[in-house]
């Protein structure tokens, strides 16, 4: 399973493209040569790049669903419009389509921030007004995803 680390400042050019921090990168150096797929994020203003690997396995569990359930139909439209596979050119420049830039915000500056086995790409002001969250609002978020982890596991 891939497991990424950090967040980075970058900046969009004024053709779509972006420089892939070497941080991430280095952390990504296998999976350079297998492409990506880029998306919009289904509850944010932001873009998801995932690699094809992760990518995949996403894709596994949506193939189970019966495409003659009608929400299921209209799901799979709404969660796969607008993919791109994209690749990092050997500039180690991502290229974001307009479609996508416009969907997300993203001018110029931009926030790269890898979320766990996915890469957000978000607009600057966009993602600190996302982060910026009260710490008691986070604490309580915190308690209620994962509180009940090690119980769920027997572990107490």
């Amino acid at each position: 399973m891939l497991n990424l680390i950090g967040t980075y400042e970058c900046t969009l050019d004024s053709k779509g493209r972006m420089l892939l921090p070497s941080g991430l990168k280095k952390q990504m150096e296998s999976l350079l040569e297998e492409g990506f797929v880029l998306k919009r994020s289904v509850f944010q203003p932001c873009l998801e790049l995932h690699p094809i690997s992760e990518w995949n396995l996403v894709m596994s569990k949506i193939n189970k669903l019966n495409r003659f359930v009608k929400k299921n139909n209209d799901f799979i439209r709404q969660f796969t419009a607008g993919l791109k596979n994209v690749e990092i050119d050997n500039n180690g420049r991502l290229q974001v389509n307009k479609d996508l830039i416009q969907f997300a915000k993203l001018d110029k500056n931009v926030v790269v921030a890898a979320s766990i086995n996915v890469i957000e790409i978000w607009d600057k002001d966009l993602y600190e007004k996302a982060v910026s969250v009260n710490d008691d609002d986070f604490a309580s978020l915190a308690e209620d995803v994962m509180g009940n982890i090690f119980e769920d596991e027997g572990i107490s």
